[in-house]
């Protein structure tokens, strides 16, 4: 085997190794923080900044789980759930930028500058490790549903 080969499914292990440790991680701090706010903090005027953290604490979890498992179900669970984060980190992102008033403090404000930025990045790293030919095939799913399949070569004719 190739040096460049052996890189390469370094990089694959060692991406997989730090979303598996760094998502049930990255979800118990959100939900700390969702608590606190929600039930400890006094003065909270605003409900959307805690209620968003605990949505992404559990959109970290649900992630988490389809990391643990190596089926087809949950590579499906954890690509449906990192695309709604990224989404939610993007427009939670813009609106605390924009209108800073109506998101409060939040996981995902100013896309997760309080959390060094993981909510924008682990996610799009996150769906990069997922649709890698070799973590599709590790969880079971072989090809794109909807693709047509590439006919294997045959003789020349």
């Amino acid at each position: 085997m190739s040096t460049s080969v052996l890189q390469r499914d370094s990089v694959h292990e060692g991406l997989g190794y730090v979303l598996a440790v760094s998502y049930p991680l990255l979800a118990f701090s959100a939900a700390g923080r969702a608590v606190y706010q929600i039930f400890f903090k006094s003065g909270l005027s605003l409900e959307t900044g805690p209620l968003t953290s605990a949505f992404a604490a559990l959109c970290y979890l649900l992630a988490a789980l389809g990391f643990a498992y190596h089926r087809a179900w949950s590579w499906r669970l954890s690509l449906a759930v990192l695309l709604l984060e990224s989404t939610g980190t993007l427009v939670v992102g813009a609106l605390s930028v924009a209108a800073p008033d109506v998101i409060g403090s939040s996981v995902w404000r100013w896309f997760g500058i309080d959390f060094a930025f993981f909510p924008l990045v682990q996610p799009l790293l996150g769906i990069a490790w997922l649709t890698w030919p070799k973590t599709r095939r590790k969880f079971g799913v072989r090809a794109w549903p909807g693709l047509p399949r590439r006919a294997a070569p045959g003789p020349a004719a």
